[in-house]
């Protein structure tokens, strides 16, 4: 599993669900970001008690026309640096094209080069006819179904003040051709202190299923800002070897100030 894997999956797991279980979410609006941000986030890997930069992810938003329809052509870049390039090189692409009403998606790109192995997938949703249909196939998708970019956004128009801390909230996703039952637990509001700066936080722990890079089960903790853009500022949890930690480095072209930032 890449570097900007691991980043969009953290991010995307912090999201309210959206599929049969969860319908009121349908079709949410768009109230936490905008045509023109740009978020980039940095992968440290640590396997003797300290974090050393591994990789770093940007993500992208601009708002296009796809099939005539206004669309958020979302897309996350990633890679690993020059050291761990000699160990396993990670030049990856992901990209969405997501409906500005409902903020599903119309097609995902995920175009990965992983330690010389190249995979290359493009999904076209049909939301209506709840299918998928991919370059292996056709599949059967449940109601509102996202991909793991377009997640990332929706998650961010979530309102988090509803639900109680503890609280289990249930979500669908559609990722390498397999449509994931998972949910993530409520954890409350904290104070955290990151490579960026020190922020007032919404804390989470997601479901993660067990694979090659995590272990599964509540392990991974993920926060995020505690203001309107609902911005993705950690990502901490052990993986098969050592740890790692996804920090948010830098911004541009917020919707809303970062109020949730009280300190450098």
């Amino acid at each position: 599993m890449s570097l900007l894997k691991i980043s969009i999956l953290s991010a995307c797991l912090l999201f309210t669900g959206f599929s049969k279980r969860n319908a009121d979410n349908c079709g949410i609006r768009n109230k936490a970001f905008i045509s023109g941000e740009t978020v980039q986030m940095t992968v440290f890997y640590n396997t003797m008690g300290a974090y050393i930069g591994a990789g770093e992810a940007t993500f992208t938003t601009k708002l296009e026309r796809y099939n005539g329809k206004p669309v958020y052509h979302a897309v996350g870049v990633g890679k690993t640096y020059s050291f761990f390039d000699n160990f396993f090189k990670v030049r990856d692409r992901y990209e969405s094209y997501i409906d500005t009403a409902t903020l599903t998606p119309y097609k995902f790109i995920r175009q990965v080069e992983e330690g010389g192995t190249k995979i290359y997938n493009n999904v076209t949703f049909n939301q209506t006819a709840n299918t998928a249909v991919s370059t292996n196939g056709v599949f059967k998708i449940t109601d509102c179904m996202q991909d793991v970019v377009s997640a990332v956004y929706y998650a961010r128009n979530i309102d988090f003040d509803k639900y109680k801390k503890g609280d289990k909230i249930p979500f669908d996703m559609f990722l390498d051709d397999e449509v994931y039952h998972l949910y993530i637990r409520y954890l409350g509001k904290e104070k955290i202190k990151t490579k960026y700066g020190k922020f007032r936080a919404i804390k989470f722990s997601p479901l993660l299923i067990k694979g090659t890079i995590f272990q599964g089960g509540e392990k991974m903790t993920a926060w995020v800002s505690d203001d309107p853009n609902h911005l993705l500022l950690r990502v901490e949890s052990p993986i098969i070897v050592g740890s790692i930690k996804v920090d948010m480095m830098g911004y541009r072209n917020l919707r809303y100030p970062l109020t949730s930032l009280i300190g450098l």
